[in-house]
């Protein structure tokens, strides 16, 4: 089950009874029907035919019954902007530095506060197990951590 804006809301509010949704800092401009928008943590550029790490402004804490899915707004995405690595695992939490790789004709350009990707919230059924992994806690774009 896709979370409707309702239910995200609901589930944002401090006084839920299970583990809270945790979207930092939230506003209502970018909260969507069934999604909700990450925007840029700052100005960055997005050189052709490369691929570039940028990470969301947006701190994300996600309980062990919500899962996420990452999609690229269209009107970034009519540009030619495609982007990869675009699932939250259940009981992630930190800062999402999204892999952007520009294959348009020109060099783009990010501003802070675009909003860039659209965040997907899923229902887990009998989720019991939390993300552990080696990108816990991230803060700003984040290098690739090999074994």
């Amino acid at each position: 089950m896709i979370l409707s804006a309702p239910e995200i809301i609901r589930r944002l509010d401090e006084s839920f009874r299970q583990e809270n949704l945790v979207i930092r800092p939230y506003n209502s401009e970018c909260q969507q029907p069934a999604s909700y928008d990450l925007r840029a943590a700052g100005g960055m550029r997005l050189p052709k035919g490369t691929c570039t790490l940028v990470p969301t402004l947006e701190w994300v804490e996600l309980p062990k019954d919500l899962a996420g899915t990452l999609r690229c707004r269209s009107s970034f995405g009519r540009r030619g902007v495609l982007l990869g690595a675009g699932f939250i695992d259940p009981g992630f939490r930190g800062q999402l530095t999204l892999c952007l790789t520009n294959m348009g004709s020109e060099d783009l350009h990010i501003q802070k506060n675009d909003r860039i990707v659209q965040m997907i919230l899923h229902e887990v059924r009998e989720g019991g197990q939390s993300y552990s992994g080696r990108y816990q806690d991230s803060r700003g774009a984040v290098e690739a951590k090999y074994p």
